[in-house]
This record gives structure tokens, C-alpha cells and sequence, in this order.
């Protein structure tokens, strides 16, 4: 017999994360292959955009890389800053840096009413997108190769 609990349990959490990694790893020869070699470990990359005269932050980019995949979290540019070309810097630096890393591909997330064509004038392609989420949004998955 088993009982369903709802809280959230952040011991369990960890635990959960653990074993579906053990269970992918003896499932994926390609993630066995992958683990405990240094394009397994996961590092932040994060580019800022500050303004010299005030020091107040104008726009930022913050991504992580793993399995020689860039992953695009976060990229902000300040209202007053949009369209003179500093979001296609933080992200051609952000991608640079990935190469460095050995990053060969580049993904994103987008929702419809922020930036999929500037992300398509990037090289980006689309690569799939959820209708409604959330309810009224279209969410777009673009990737690019980097080398």
C-alpha cells in the first residue's frame, strides 16, 4: 500500500533528481559516455551590461553551458537600450565564450511577444513551439549551431 503526499520536500527532490540520473545513465550509452567526463560538469556563464556612468545595470545575459551545449536562460536589455544593437552583443559575447568552452550548439526559450525574430536575424532556428503556454502565449524553442 502507498500514500501520495503533496508537500514540497527538497530531500526528495535531490533524491528524485539522483535516481532519474542513475536510471538515464544505465538507460543512454551516450550519457554514460557523457558522465564524470568535463563536458558532464555544468558551468554559469553570465555577460553584464553596465552602464559606465552610473554603474546601473543596462542589460545582462545569463546561461549555463553542459554537454557543449550553450543554454540561453535569461537575456535583458533596458526598454531605453532596445534596438541599438546591445542585446546582438551580449549574445554574440555569451556565444563566444561558449565556443571557448567547447560549446558546439546554442538553445533558447522565447515566448511570442518577446524576441523570436531577433533571435531568427541571430541564426537561431526554430526547432518547436507550445501553443498556450501560458493560455494565450506561444512558447518557441530556437537552436543554432556554434561551429
Amino acid at each position: 500500500m502507498f500514500r501520495l503526499e503533496t508537500e514540497v520536500d527538497n530531500e526528495r527532490r535531490a533524491l528524485l533528481q539522483e535516481r532519474m540520473r542513475e536510471t538515464n545513465t544505465a538507460r543512454s550509452a551516450v550519457l554514460r559516455e557523457l558522465r564524470g567526463s568535463a563536458d558532464d560538469e555544468e558551468f554559469p556563464l553570465h555577460v553584464w551590461l553596465v552602464d559606465e556612468s552610473t554603474g546601473a545595470l543596462a542589460g545582462g545575459l545569463a546561461a549555463h553551458v553542459w554537454a557543449r551545449w550553450l543554454h540561453v536562460d535569461l537575456l535583458w536589455i533596458d526598454e531605453t537600450h532596445r534596438g541599438t544593437g546591445l542585446g546582438t552583443r551580449l549574445l554574440t559575447e555569451t556565444e563566444d565564450l561558449a565556443r571557448g568552452r567547447g560549446c558546439t550548439h546554442a538553445r533558447l526559450e522565447t515566448w511570442d511577444f518577446q524576441a523570436p525574430a531577433f533571435y531568427r536575424r541571430q541564426g537561431y532556428d526554430l526547432a518547436g513551439h507550445i501553443p498556450d503556454y501560458p493560455p494565450g502565449v506561444t512558447e518557441f524553442l530556437f537552436i543554432k549551431r556554434l561551429t
